[in-house]
């Protein structure tokens, strides 16, 4: 049996942040932005994390804080982020999360990490909505990032949870209430953070 990829973390900040009006990845929660927020958590559980930028954020003194990925595309969303990832390291896989997700827990990301099956081609929880697999909080195989690039640079659907849905993939049940769910507009900001008071870590890690 062969060995499995190597995992590294990838936290999606590239996005226009339109609804929202602000920048979403400097957005604070109990002193820390969502950014600073999703970098720690994944830290806690896997050696080598980069944050997704696109190209107008390549020079960013926020994000540039961090070891960065500049989009190669423009115009297709989170799979932008996603593909950029593989291209720097296309033998790696990925464990990718969105940089504003508030509730989302370094528990949780442990037990996405811990049930990885390499053979599959990605590791996701199911939606809490039973809409299907959630994209932005889940592993991709390095095979399943290939395909997917080649889909997406012949012209194809570049939405990520259509390609899991068409895919062989190992679903978990979705975790807690609200944990995958993100912060879109202010009023969904304030009202997902009022009581995130502790800092990350300070429960979860393990």
């Amino acid at each position: 049996m062969s060995s499995q990829a190597p995992l590294l973390g990838l936290v999606l900040a590239g996005g226009q942040s339109r609804r929202m009006g602000a920048d979403k990845a400097a957005l604070e929660i109990a002193g820390a932005s969502m950014l600073s927020r999703a970098v720690a958590m994944l830290e806690l559980i896997i050696d080598q994390v980069y944050v997704s930028v696109n190209a107008d954020q390549s020079d960013d003194p926020f994000r540039t804080e961090y070891s960065v990925i500049s989009d190669r595309f423009s115009d297709i969303g989170p799979a932008a982020g996603l593909l950029s990832a593989h291209l720097y390291s296309p033998e790696s896989a990925w464990l990718v999360i969105a940089c504003d997700m508030p509730l989302l827990t370094a528990a949780t990301l442990l037990h996405l990490r811990d049930s990885r099956k390499s053979e599959m081609a990605a590791t996701v929880w199911a939606a809490e909505d039973s809409s299907g697999p959630e994209p932005l909080c889940a592993i991709y195989e390095p095979g399943t990032l290939a395909a997917f690039l080649e889909q997406v640079t012949a012209g194809g659907n570049p939405s990520p949870r259509d390609w899991l849905l068409a895919a062989q993939v190992n679903v978990l049940a979705a975790p807690n209430q609200g944990v995958l769910n993100s912060a879109n507009t202010p009023e969904e900001f304030a009202t997902m953070t009022e009581n995130l008071n502790a800092p990350v870590g300070a429960t979860d890690k393990k």
